[in-house]
């Protein structure tokens, strides 16, 4: 073979290697190709698929919903305290389908499993929970379990049982301002108190991070709500209810209403006690109302001379009715005597030269006629004398007979007696320095000066002396009134009230406290009436919360009653 041969053959054979590596190159190119267009076809697909679930699949998502949505969002007081948080927690769940549809849910008996859940949860009962195994069908065998709980439960070796994880709605204070803070149900959504009332913002994912801040102190809370329950165990009462009420703000630093539910149990508990006796039942308030009548009379010039005199001694008949007081009060008295004496009679002729359309009007811009305006849901609609009042109505509901509303309306109509004047409505939402609402005027600012005098010397000299704390200038007014039931009145069931404010000579806060149907007990001193169960209650409250409230006691300041004092005589005993 020549040079010349070789010389081509060596040439053709590259040309036929790069012939080959060209062929592999591009053949490889195209299954890369390929492989990616494998790809994008998948990711269009599934794409496609999600659009298709999203528009046209008949499930609401319900399911994918709960499991993605945003925690609910935290309640705290207004020093930021938590009330109410939601973390992850353990579900017990009972999935008959977990073994497939043609088997037994369960490896052994529903008696068996339900023994062995027993031994892990005591206060179930065997026979129920047996029962429900063998129904077969799916659902909560335990809303809430610890994590140890899960895994005793996994060593039953039960696929049947499962323990999902869940946001689990937690009240940290317990059953402490539960009314005010009401509950999540199983459905997800808040009920009845601040948890419905909050519950758009509270589940938005646009608000909920931000924790819902109210007005409520939590350590004047528990001190309210430890009071009350002292007051109705040592008077045996059937109830009780208290709400301390920031004068110039409206914003409610405490509410309590006993009997109270722990909302961490509610899905055991069921919906006991969870009825508001401070903004969702109404009472008659008795002489509580009395101040606000002759605060209406002094705005209105009927009454100018505080020496003038009334009969006290003969009960008024009028259009067959009788009005009379408690017991006897002496021939005469003028208002300040009246009011701490508490007379009914004298109040009535008050009333009467004030007249029912002058009372009505201040009673409405009060809000006594609607519901009490504050944010939670359940508000009880006031029992209000219709049409033009008749003598008869004016003079009896001029001491809190004939006319029924609820503690809260009471709270800030006192807040407006003493706060120079000015009505607002409450809240439960934490108020910025200088943004409180505007409110109406309802009395002059003299006669709210007036009333601060009168109501202190009702605590200093008259029926609320058990209020008096020292150097808290605590001024109030007592009312004990009878139930109505039928055929009339009861005489055996009362409701004590005491609606005090303090400190007098500049008020911030006003404190209503209420005993339904207190007994005479021993620590009562044998007595129902509210001069011997709420008003000591309130002289025992004040000295706790004032120091919280950045009220200090100071026995040198006191309210100027000079020009009072020499014209009341001693106090009564209401």
């Amino acid at each position: 073979m020549n040079a010349l041969a070789i010389t081509t053959a060596i040439s053709t054979g590259r040309r036929e290697l790069v012939d080959v590596r060209a062929r592999s190159l591009l053949m490889a190119k195209w299954r890369v190709l390929w492989v990616v267009l494998a790809f994008a076809f998948a990711a269009l697909v599934a794409l496609l698929r999600i659009t298709f679930l999203g528009l046209f699949d008949g499930s609401d998502g319900s399911d994918a919903a709960v499991n993605l949505a945003a925690p609910r969002g935290d309640i705290v007081d207004r020093h930021g305290v938590p009330l109410a948080r939601a973390f992850p927690a353990y579900a017990l769940w009972y999935n008959p389908a977990a073994l497939g549809d043609d088997g037994a849910p369960l490896v052994r008996t529903p008696r068996e499993v339900a023994q062995a859940l027993i031994r892990i949860f005591p206060d179930m009962q065997v026979d129920d929970l047996t029962k429900r195994l063998a129904d077969g069908k799916p659902g909560y065998l335990r809303r809430r379990i610890l994590p140890e709980d899960a895994n005793r439960i996994h060593a039953l070796g039960e696929p049947a049982l499962e323990f999902p994880r869940e946001i689990e709605r937690f009240y940290p204070q317990g059953s402490m301002a539960a009314h005010v803070l009401g509950f999540v149900g199983a459905d997800g959504a808040g009920h009845v108190g601040m948890e419905q009332a909050f519950n758009k913002r509270l589940t938005d994912p646009s608000t909920s991070g931000l924790p819902a801040m109210m007005s409520i102190d939590a350590r004047v809370q528990g001190a309210l709500e430890d009071e009350l329950s002292k007051g109705m165990t040592d008077t045996n009462a059937q109830g009780a209810a208290g709400v301390i009420l920031d004068v110039e703000t409206g914003e409610v630093v405490a509410l309590a209403s006993l009997p109270s539910f722990n909302p961490n149990l509610i899905d055991r508990a069921g919906e006991a006690n969870i009825f508001n006796r401070v903004t969702n039942q109404v009472y008659e308030l008795g002489s509580t109302f009395k101040p606000i009548t002759v605060a209406a009379a002094i705005d209105a010039g009927v009454v100018r001379d505080f020496s003038y005199r009334y009969q006290s001694n003969r009960a008024l008949s009028i259009g067959g009715f009788e009005i009379k007081d408690s017991h006897a009060l002496g021939a005469s008295l003028n208002v300040p005597e009246a009011l701490i004496h508490s007379s009914n009679i004298v109040t009535a002729q008050v009333a009467d030269q004030l007249g029912g359309e002058r009372l009505n009007a201040t009673m409405r811009a009060l809000g006594m006629d609607q519901r009490a305006q504050i944010e939670l849901p359940a508000r009880g609609f006031p029992i209000w004398p219709k049409g033009n009042w008749s003598r008869i109505t004016t003079m009896t509901v001029s001491y809190g007979h004939g006319i029924a509303v609820t503690p809260l309306h009471l709270a800030s109509a006192y807040a407006a007696l003493v706060n120079g004047g000015i009505w607002r409505p409450a809240t439960l939402v934490k108020v910025d320095p200088g943004k409180a609402a505007a409110g109406h005027r309802v009395f002059k600012a003299s006669t709210s000066a007036r009333m601060r005098q009168l109501l202190r010397m009702i605590v200093s000299l008259g029926t609320g002396r058990k209020a008096d704390a020292l150097g808290y200038r605590v001024g109030g007014k007592t009312g004990s009134a009878e139930k109505p039931g039928a055929g009339g009145y009861r005489e055996s069931s009362l409701v004590a009230t005491f609606a005090a404010a303090f400190p007098m000579d500049h008020p911030r806060y006003v404190i209503i406290i209420m005993l339904d149907e207190p007994q005479g007990t021993a620590a009562a001193s044998g007595q129902r009436t509210a001069a011997f169960n709420a008003a000591p209650l309130v002289g025992r409250l004040v000295p706790r919360i004032g120091p919280l409230l950045g009220i200090m006691p100071d026995a040198t300041r006191d309210v100027d009653i000079t020009d009072l004092a020499p014209l009341v005589g001693r106090g009564g005993k209401e």
